[in-house]
């Protein structure tokens, strides 16, 4: 703090003011000292290409259809169990209450485990998007448009707008989605080191810690946490909630001539279109022969668990303090695809369940192509390469998740390579660059056609 604002704060309750500030600053610049620095790295794409083994690349029609056999007969044998339920509980002489406690205890997890089968067919669709799936186009994209409709999520609007992500992870200006949100978005007070902000005598970082205790307490951060969880998917989808700021107002993934869109994408976005709608003309057949509160809960509840478990595993892995973002003049290719983070879902769950998206993420911005069951591998070789560039967390997913919304909360207007700042406007990284040669080839790597 400089001695001019020290010498305006007189009162006693304007020193504490300036004396948690000052506190504040020394603590950055002490993290920043002791290694909280973040090297940017110029690796080039096929740097980066070349680490990994060349059968990685290899992609099975065969093999891959194993794995949605698998999902789709854990989902059969969860709704034969569900639709039994009554039948087996009735073998046991259970008071009413206990009965009626136990029916709950079992659909609650009925949905969960479904919801997570169900997260792994939308991962399976998601990789027949990328190509990953197998060598044949038209394979990958009737297998796709498939299942993707079964989890009602339009299958080629969403395949071209994230391969728009892949082929910009990272950009400020060009990535499609969890783009951060500026100071100014935010409504944040420019930081000042001396001088009065709107005429009272305190700091404009003293401000920002009281914004987050009026705006940001736990409980309004699991407030506005469960409302992503639960519309986070869907809005992106119906009005490009977390997608880029500078598109207009009312695109959407189901508009043929939005913006994230080509002319000779309009039938491939009625397709999917198409794929909505006869699921929903499905699940209404479904309420209309059995019943509406059978189809709500075999279908539509596990269907929120999915939209949750999607907005929470894209949310962890590209939102963290340690995650930098780029500017159009320091972007490359090979940064974003590095500007994200591997994770740990669950134990045994993310790797054979949701098929390892979350634990060999890193290698799936490398080369969206190599399908999931080679990206082990994939992991293991680009980890070599990279060094301390490889990120990773063995922390929590929840525990990542509850710290990234609280802290993960702006960046900086006009700089170009930012860190997520709190609300006390500390960022826990700071870029440092070396010196070397970028390449910016590979940007047009996924296939968006």
């Amino acid at each position: 703090m400089s001695t001019t604002l020290r010498q305006r704060a007189s009162s006693p309750a304007a020193k504490g003011v300036a004396e948690k500030a000052q506190v504040a600053r020394e603590v950055e610049e002490k993290e920043l000292a002791e290694g909280q620095k973040f090297i940017v790295p110029n690796f080039t794409v096929k740097q980066l290409l070349d680490a990994i083994p060349a059968h990685c690349f290899h992609r099975s029609a065969i093999r891959s259809s194993l794995y949605i056999v698998q999902d789709f007969a854990a989902l059969g044998v969860c709704a034969y169990l569900a639709l039994n339920m009554d039948s087996f509980l009735s073998r046991f002489n259970l008071s009413p209450a206990v009965l009626t406690v136990t029916k709950v205890a079992l659909w609650t997890l009925y949905t969960f485990v479904t919801g997570l089968f169900g997260t792994g067919i939308w991962i399976i669709g998601h990789e027949c998007g990328h190509q990953g799936f197998s060598s044949s186009k038209t394979i990958n994209n009737t297998v796709g448009w498939v299942l993707h409709s079964f989890v009602l999520v339009p299958y080629h609007a969403w395949r071209i707008s994230h391969g728009r992500h892949h082929a910009a992870t990272g950009h400020l200006t060009r990535d499609e989605v969890f783009v951060p949100k500026t100071r100014k978005m935010r409504g944040l007070p420019e930081v000042q080191e001396e001088g009065e902000v709107q005429g009272i005598n305190i700091s404009a970082r003293r401000q920002l810690e009281l914004r987050e205790a009026i705006e940001e307490s736990p409980l309004a951060t699991l407030f506005n946490a469960v409302l992503q969880q639960l519309f986070g998917f869907p809005s992106y989808l119906i009005r490009n909630a977390a997608g880029q700021k500078h598109y207009p107002k009312g695109t959407n993934h189901f508009n043929p001539n939005a913006i994230i869109f080509k002319p000779q994408h309009f039938w491939q976005i009625i397709a999917s279109n198409i794929g909505i709608a006869l699921n929903f003309a499905t699940l209404a057949y479904w309420s209309y022969k059995r019943s509406f509160g059978e189809m709500f809960v075999m279908y539509f509840i596990p269907y929120l668990w999915v939209n949750n478990w999607l907005v929470f595993i894209t949310y962890l892995q590209h939102t963290d303090p340690m995650l930098p973002h780029y500017s159009a003049e320091k972007w490359t290719f090979a940064r974003g695809a590095l500007a994200t983070i591997d994770r740990n879902f669950m134990g045994f769950v993310g790797p054979y369940i949701l098929h390892g998206i979350c634990e060999t993420h890193v290698a799936h911005h490398v080369s969206s192509k190599i399908p999931h069951y080679n990206a082990w591998e994939a992991t293991d070789a680009l980890k070599q390469l990279l060094g301390p560039h490889y990120m990773c967390s063995n922390e929590s997913m929840f525990a990542s998740f509850w710290r990234s919304f609280r802290e993960c909360i702006f960046i900086e207007d006009g700089e170009d390579i930012v860190f997520y700042k709190n609300y006390a406007g500390v960022a826990k990284y700071a870029a440092v660059e070396e010196s070397g040669n970028v390449s910016d080839s590979g940007v047009d790597m996924t296939d968006s056609k």
